[in-house]
């Protein structure tokens, strides 16, 4: 009986995957020039905008950021898959396809805060409240977004953090070796380091957060998450912190996530909580 209702509640969710989103289309981040050049010109930054029905839309909006160690992006698992459950609720879902850093940082912290900006800019037009418009990352995203939240911009500034799995640190004892690299390069100096170890620069400025994890996660060590949960929590910042039995690394909205079900539960409980 437990295994037919699961069944269920999973046709469910991906019938709201088809069904909710009413409007979806892409667009360039950038129309002329980006704020900060890449070294690669043909690595392009876009958004995918999902709308939901206008009837439904409650105002929130959330900027996701997929992972990939900042050498590739999982734009599926960690992205368009998402697009149901945030429309589901009433909430535009923004993919942002950021282009990679190959050792400069601030390429996909640009892109990131010019993703906020491009929301704001259209926020009448698309039904969103420009005062609640969420960042989210997985994985080394994860890293991007918690960066966004963590270094307050004047007109890009996050309304809240959602995190999955995420990077924090850029310090070698527990960060990603691999995200570290491609975004800081292979010889990054102590202060680069210390500036995007996103738990060493929050403040009671910093969002409100909602963090998973899985304990076996032997990819990105969970202390990344953990750590980062404390210094919200030292800040006097709300924040949840999930961290699932089993799991690994990347589940993202897969199905095959034991937990997949009870992560869902929880993120909805959050995001109705305020």
């Amino acid at each position: 009986m437990r295994a037919l209702k699961l069944v269920l509640i999973l046709v469910m969710l991906t019938v709201a995957h088809v069904a909710f989103c009413q409007e979806s289309f892409d667009l360039n981040l950038w129309t002329s020039k980006p704020e900060v050049s890449s070294s690669n010109s043909l690595d392009t930054a876009k958004i995918r905008v999902f709308l939901p029905a206008k009837e439904d839309a409650t105002g929130r909006a959330v900027v996701i950021c997929p992972g990939g160690g900042y050498e590739h992006l999982s734009m599926e698992n960690e992205g368009y898959d998402w697009s149901g459950f945030f429309c589901g609720m009433g909430i535009a879902a923004i993919v942002l396809k950021y282009r990679m850093p190959n050792g400069n940082p601030e390429v996909p912290i640009s892109d990131a805060f010019q993703a906020i900006r491009v929301v704001k800019r259209n926020a009448t037009q698309w039904n969103i409240n420009p005062n609640d418009i969420g960042i989210m990352g997985f994985s080394a995203g994860g890293h991007l977004a918690s960066t966004i939240a963590t270094h307050p911009s004047k007109d890009a500034n996050p309304n809240f953090q959602i995190l999955f799995y995420p990077v924090i640190t850029m310090m070698q004892d527990i960060t990603h070796k691999g995200s570290r690299e491609n975004f800081l390069g292979k010889s990054p100096k102590k202060k680069e380091e210390i500036l995007y170890s996103n738990d060493t620069q929050v403040s009671p400025l910093t969002p409100r957060a909602f963090i998973a994890l899985s304990d076996d996660d032997h990819a990105v060590l969970p202390a990344n998450g953990v750590n980062y949960y404390m210094e919200l929590y030292k800040h006097d910042v709300p924040a949840t912190l999930h961290v699932y039995l089993s799991g690994g690394h990347g589940w993202g909205n897969r199905d095959s996530f034991k937990y997949h079900i009870e992560m869902q539960m929880d993120l909805k409980a959050w995001l109705k909580s305020f």
